[in-house]
């Protein structure tokens, strides 16, 4: 990052700045690349896509921004929106520049471990409420009418992701085939439609340094748009799942088992939105097949050259649990 070319695009933007920034890298790899930057003064936190293994829909800066706006003043907790440069004028790519809050993230199991169990607790209760408060949100209220297509979502990710299969796979699993027809001949038709943050757990949010029971905003928003509530809620349950980690790359806080297990999370959630949690199964089987597809990709775009971090050939080890688990989701 130019640091130089970024406090002029601050400056353009009408942000004041306090002198030269200093900038660094908070977190890059498999996800967008977030850096920290201040000028002394003022903190704020700036996001692009990564620089290799880009997949457009997945690392989606003009999503991120226009979700984090609509949603200031709403009961989800989101960064304070700064400035955006929407033609990639600045880095070479499109980047977001929101303030950088305050608090904690945690990602490892290890990080997890300094919590008891009443805030381990604590923590689940703030992250199921704040999902919860999210797909309550107004989504015509907020300027995210057109936000995406929350009309036929559900069969379009089914076919989205069997798909991508095509596209990734790095060799042939029966399970595969055999779980997309089955996604394909059981789509319900009563979704429901609400602003969907398609990627959420713990390592997603942070949280106030001293009370892991209060989310002080959600981040990652590269994923999000308008569709069905429950796809949310089941891959943030499948998520919880140990082979999960092989797709990480690391051993993560939220498949630790001091969190509840994947029944209690979505009992968790119906109570506190308020819905029942009709055709479960079939949303827990979606999960399973995206994180699957998603795994391969990992390995795939490894084995092209185009590796996202360490040991990232790997991930396809869990393809086929996650196809199994879909499976016996269904059955």
């Amino acid at each position: 990052m130019d640091p130089v070319a970024l406090r002029s695009f601050l400056a353009d933007s009408g942000v004041e700045v306090a002198g030269d920034l200093d900038v660094h890298l908070i977190s890059g790899g498999r996800s967008n690349l977030t850096f920290g930057v201040t000028d002394g003064a003022t903190k704020w936190v700036v996001r692009r896509p990564p620089t290799s293994g880009l997949t457009p829909s997945a690392h989606d800066m003009n999503r991120e921004w226009t979700v984090t706006r609509a949603l200031q003043g709403t009961a989800v907790p989101v960064a304070r929106t700064v400035a955006f440069d929407a033609e990639g004028t600045v880095l070479g790519a499109p980047c977001t520049v929101v303030e950088f809050v305050e608090g904690t993230v945690i990602r490892s199991a290890s990080e997890l471990d300094a919590l008891d169990d009443a805030a381990v607790d604590r923590n689940v209760d703030a992250l199921i409420r704040t999902l919860a408060d999210l797909h309550a949100v107004d989504h015509e209220a907020v300027g995210l009418g057109e936000f995406g297509r929350p009309e036929g979502f559900v069969a379009r990710q089914v076919k989205t992701w069997t798909r991508q299969w095509g596209i990734v796979k790095t060799r042939e699993l029966p399970d595969v085939e055999k779980l997309a027809g089955l996604l394909a001949d059981n789509i319900p038709t009563d979704s429901a439609n609400a602003i969907v943050h398609g990627d959420f757990r713990v390592d997603n949010t942070i949280l106030d340094a001293d009370d892991p029971g209060v989310v002080r905003a959600v981040v990652d928003w590269e994923m999000s748009t308008l569709g069905d509530p429950i796809t949310d809620v089941a891959l943030m349950c499948v998520y919880r799942q140990p082979i999960f980690d092989r797709v990480l790359g690391l051993s993560a806080a939220w498949t630790s088992d001091r969190y509840p297990d994947t029944d209690d999370l979505a009992q968790r959630y119906a109570t506190a939105a308020g819905v029942e949690m009709a055709h479960w199964g079939f949303y827990l089987a979606l999960a399973n097949f995206k994180l699957g597809v998603i795994g391969e990709g990992i390995a795939y775009r490894a084995l092209q050259g185009s590796s996202s971090g360490e040991g990232a050939e790997k991930a396809a080890e869990a393809t086929q649990e996650f196809m199994a688990a879909g499976l016996r989701a269904l059955s």
